[in-house]
């Protein structure tokens, strides 16, 4: 049965091979050429490809190119003459990418599609001449099984034609070609040797002295003879370089009417996720941690200016690069270690529209690329996002629209001690933090720190007045006296310090150290680095971290660098903080008001 089922499957692959070279036309070995359209870099996207050029197309085939990965579109074959009509005409009529060209068989390891089509291995008479004829061929299956059933040393050893070079066109008829490319074409083409850093003159679409000279180093550099007039062949390499860094991001016209904006998006990279007024949301699809918001709201220039500022605190807007605001308009650019955002807005009629790409670090090249062509495909429609679009089920004070608000690695507490704005606070900081800011975003610096009585001294870089300023205590606290500590308990979520109350257990450390006393009192991590006051509002110390020489100790043990130790430190900054006198006990909304005053959120940031 099997033998029967063996000698019927090699009557069919011969007569499939004799079908082909009599389609052929051609017994005089013409060279098989190819029109290449499209490359995808896995089977799965070059499935979904084959299936959609199939559908528009005829002669379509799979190859897989290298070995590397990377498969290919490709159309024919063909004769070289008529494949060079067929790239004329179906470039033309829009129906192929414009960077199309012509390939040879030697450019492919070995054919994937249609399954059991194996037009490589055939003779170089095996050319088709009529594009509407379809190949013959033998499922991959009944070749398995064929081969299953010989030997090792049965098995015949197909010699792989080698394809003759293509010819191609002469200078005179390179210039002929050339004379029927448009305007844009021709920009193009400058466009494309300027990026690959032959041409630094104006994009004009005018072939002059300069073009010419870009064209023949160029060609020198791709081992092409240098004439200054590319071929066809060489115009669809340079294009087919320009573009290769664009290929998997799917580059492809969206147009949102609930926005009304219309533009090129990198679907390949990232896919639809939600409306989020004032944003249209897409996120990643794969791998590449590649986002992009639509912008689209009705307002003024207030309004304008609001979101600019709305903006720059988000997440995806990273602190540092250039920032622009003119009056109907707005450009940010944010960029760190891991992403580089781009945004840019106006306002016209009324509605601000616009668009933010934001691209991981490190991928310029493709990210400039997708950028120019998502600006310059920009398009403003009628109508613009209505507020009450999307569920907006993610309600957080952490999230602005859906999005995450740029927040601090951590944050503590520190205090006012002059009428410059001379803040106190924990060591912790120190060689933590990219940069420091107190209050209501106010850069400072650090002057000068102690570790080990981890304190530290910041000013702020623009001149502040504060509220209130702490009055150090001249004298030590006695045991079992009341204390408060006032501390941004919660990294500023509540707005205002809050208050702890305690007692001093001992005027030294655990270990018998000077210049630290023990409180009793149930602190939180936000509020290290913040003031301990005594019942007066005299400030008695700060409060150090509970963790002493590695070890983790009671939830209601706590530390505090005394006033002396303050001192000492302040005065070597160059500081004379104010000396408090004694006073009588606050009332706790007297004390609330002190505390107010002089505690400030001190936050790092990366």
């Amino acid at each position: 049965m099997i033998r029967s089922f063996v000698a019927a499957l090699a009557v069919v692959m011969l007569s499939a091979s004799g079908a082909a070279a009599q389609q052929s036309g051609d017994a005089d070995g013409a060279p098989m050429v190819w029109v290449q359209i499209e490359a995808q870099p896995n089977l799965a996207a070059i499935n979904e490809a084959l299936r959609r050029r199939s559908a528009n197309l005829q002669d379509v085939n799979g190859f897989d190119l290298d070995g590397s990965g990377w498969y290919v579109v490709a159309l024919g074959p063909y004769e070289a003459e008529n494949a060079e009509d067929v790239l004329r005409r179906l470039r033309r009529d829009g129906r192929i990418p414009r960077d199309s060209y012509i390939a040879q068989s030697s450019d492919y390891a070995r054919q994937i599609w249609p399954v059991g089509a194996n037009l490589l291995n055939e003779s170089a008479a095996a050319v088709r001449q009529d594009p509407a004829t379809p190949e013959l061929g033998v499922s991959e299956d009944a070749i398995a099984i064929l081969q299953d059933q010989m030997s090792e040393t049965q098995q015949p050893v197909v010699q792989k034609p080698a394809a003759p070079e293509v010819a191609d066109e002469t200078p005179r008829e390179a210039r002929a070609s050339e004379a029927e490319l448009s305007r844009e074409e021709r920009a193009e083409l400058q466009v494309a040797l300027q990026w690959a850093g032959f041409y630094d003159g104006r994009i004009d679409a005018a072939f002059g002295a300069g073009t010419r000279r870009s064209m023949s180093n160029w060609q020198d550099a791709n081992d092409f003879e240098v004439t200054g007039i590319l071929t066809t062949r060489q115009r669809a390499e340079l294009l087919r370089q320009y573009n290769a860094v664009l290929e998997g991001m799917g580059m492809q016209r969206v147009t949102d009417t609930e926005a009304g904006i219309e533009m090129q998006l990198p679907l390949g990279a990232v896919e639809f996720a939600r409306y989020e007024p004032p944003f249209v949301q897409f996120n990643p699809s794969g791998d590449l941690p590649a986002r992009v918001l639509m912008i689209s709201q009705e307002g003024t220039q207030d309004t304008l200016y609001g979101l600019y500022d709305i903006m720059q605190t988000l997440e995806i807007v990273p602190e540092s690069g250039p920032r622009e605001r003119r009056g109907d308009s707005f450009t940010l650019v944010g960029e760190n270690a891991r992403m580089i955002s781009h945004t840019e807005a106006r306002l016209d009629d009324g509605r601000i529209k616009g668009f933010t790409l934001i691209w991981p670090a490190g991928d310029e090249d493709r990210r400039a690329r997708v950028l120019g062509l998502m600006q310059d495909s920009f398009t403003r429609l009628d109508g613009v996002l209505d507020p009450a679009a999307g569920s907006n089920d993610a309600q957080s004070i952490d999230l602005i629209s859906g999005l995450e608000i740029r927040k601090p690695l951590f944050s503590r507490s520190g205090f006012f001690v002059d009428g410059r704005g001379t803040v106190v606070t924990t060591s912790e900081i120190v060689g933590a933090c990219g940069h420091i800011t107190i209050e209501d975003g106010q850069d400072a610096e650090i002057t000068s720190s102690d570790a080990d009585l981890g304190i530290a001294v910041l000013r702020p870089t623009d001149a502040i007045a504060p509220i209130g300023v702490a009055a150090l205590a001249q004298d030590a606290p006695r045991l079992q006296s009341e204390v408060t500590v006032a501390g941004y308990s919660y990294g500023g979520v509540l707005g205002a310090p809050s208050l702890t109350f305690g007692t001093v257990s001992d005027v030294r450390g655990l270990d018998g150290n000077e210049n630290v006393a023990r409180l009793a009192l149930g602190a939180l991590e936000g509020d290290v680095g913040g003031p301990v006051m005594d019942a007066g509002g005299a400030v008695l110390g700060m409060l150090l971290p509970r963790q002493q020489g590695g070890r983790m100790l009671p939830e209601d043990v706590a530390f505090a660098a005394d006033a002396a130790a303050l001192m000492d430190v302040l005065k070597a900054a160059g500081t004379s903080p104010a000396a408090a006198t004694p006073g009588a006990p606050l009332a706790p909304a007297q004390m609330a008001d002190r505390a107010a005053g002089m505690t400030v959120l001190v936050s790092c940031w990366e």
